[in-house]
């Protein structure tokens, strides 16, 4: 049984920074705006804006900042806009009718120049969570999502993590992994009880630090 469902990723998020030993793992995030947008990427030169409510990596939208501009990229496209007003009417245009945060952008681990990221998927059976999958998603070429309606494959985890970070040691960082999941079902369970099913999707960046970029009550 799938249990309680939670759409909105800003709660889920909120929920997660409670715990100090948790809190490092999540990117910064802000509800999206003008203002937020712009001091972000003064801050981090790359972000993403993610629906609040949203699944399978439909309107997201990367942002990087250089010397001349934005370059903003959606699905396969990428278009370079030179002043932040422009920046703000292109993201009007393509992005999706509904309310958005902006999440520091995280340089991800890549394979051949394709990033992935990991889906960890735990349920509760007979009042107990359970690990039913780990595995890394690697984006279909061109793409920065890992979605795997979007075309992106599927890896065993520390195989990916192998392929994408050889100097690292894959076992801990699997490790790492597992407990800093069990530590986040604690958290969620006790904020929305009856929840029975939960998605977590990390990101490994190029030093090999974990990061929480998204938790999902109705995983794929």
């Amino acid at each position: 049984m799938a249990g309680r469902q939670l759409a909105s990723k800003w709660l889920k998020t909120e929920t997660l920074l409670t715990d100090p030993e948790v809190a490092p793992y999540i990117p910064a995030t802000k509800p999206y705006g003008g203002d937020n947008l712009d001091s972000m990427l003064t801050e981090y030169e790359m972000v993403v804006i993610k629906p609040i409510v949203g699944t399978g990596g439909n309107g997201v939208i990367r942002i990087q900042k250089d010397d001349t501009g934005y370059l903003i990229t959606h699905k396969k496209r990428s278009v370079h806009v030179n002043t932040l007003n422009s920046l703000l009417s292109t993201i009007r245009r393509i992005k999706l009718r509904r309310r958005y945060l902006i999440q520091q952008g995280i340089h991800l681990a890549k394979i051949k120049g394709r990033p992935l990221d990991y889906r960890v998927k735990v349920v509760k059976e007979r009042g107990r969570w359970g690990f039913r999958a780990m595995l890394g998603r690697l984006a279909s070429p061109g793409l920065f999502v890992t979605n795997v309606c979007k075309g992106g494959a599927l890896l065993r985890c520390r195989h990916a993590l192998r392929l994408s970070l050889p100097d690292i040691n894959a076992v801990e960082k699997r490790t790492e992994m597992r407990q800093l999941t069990r530590q986040c079902i604690s958290l969620l369970e006790s904020r929305f009880p009856g929840i029975g099913e939960l998605g977590f999707d990390y990101g490994v960046d190029t030093e090999g630090k974990i990061w929480i970029l998204e938790v999902n009550t109705r995983p794929s």
